[in-house]
């Protein structure tokens, strides 16, 4: 016998999903992530080294930070929807490439600290996340590294190539031949991995006064070409 009754036909399990969610919860958790997120914001813009500064980058990863959280929130509750929401992440392919690594360092923080706030570990992430900045803003523009740069020569001679070799070892810390190229019309070039003394580029005006050089392009080399 079908017991249902008039007030089982109206019932809706939205209504009970929205009386068992803390407002206040969700505004402490979202306020602690914007926060977190514009923590995260400056010590980028502070510890930015690289050439060119993306502002929308960094903006992602204040937004990252409080959708990640929004997430949390939702599925903590929920086993059923947890399993859903990983099934749906996983189809998601982000194409943007990354070159630096300190840019996934950045994310990688990002996305954990929406983790512990919408798990509500609101001390937790205060506490990493300041730890996380200070080492960041002591260490990464402190520490002074050395890129080697790519030299790159054409020359329609050989025999430019043992006075090109004597500027070089003059004028560089340390060099290595990385390879030599014959093409068709007596046009050669060769590529160096070179250290310079003190940033010094003024060589390559002597290196083109050399008879026979035709041209010569330093490249700055630190896993990515930069000309």
């Amino acid at each position: 016998m079908d017991n249902t009754n008039f007030s089982d036909i109206f019932k809706s399990s939205f209504i009970e999903k929205t009386t068992s969610f803390s407002l206040t919860d969700s505004l402490i958790g979202l306020l602690v992530a914007f926060l977190v997120g514009l923590f995260i914001y400056a010590v980028y813009k502070k510890t930015f080294s690289g050439v060119i500064y993306s502002h929308s980058f960094n903006i992602s990863l204040m937004i990252m930070t409080m959708a990640t959280a929004l997430i949390i929130m939702g599925i903590s509750s929920n086993v059923l929807l947890s399993l859903g929401m990983v099934g749906a992440l996983s189809i998601v392919r982000f194409r943007t490439p990354i070159k630096d690594p300190m840019d996934l360092v950045y994310l990688f923080w990002s996305i954990v600290a929406g983790i512990l706030c919408g798990a509500g570990f609101i001390p937790l992430v205060i506490i990493g996340s300041i730890l996380i900045g200070l080492i960041l803003v002591l260490f990464v523009n402190k520490i002074t590294i050395e890129n080697p740069y790519l030299l790159i020569v054409k020359y329609d001679h050989a025999s430019a190539e043992d006075p090109l070799e004597k500027v070089i070892k003059a004028k560089s810390k340390k060099y290595a031949l990385k390879s030599k190229s014959i093409m068709p019309g007596d046009d050669l070039e060769i590529t160096y991995e070179i250290r310079v003394k003190e940033n010094d580029s003024h060589f390559m005006n002597e290196l083109t006064a050399i008879q026979g050089v035709r041209s010569a392009v330093m490249l700055s080399y630190d896993g990515n070409f930069t000309a």
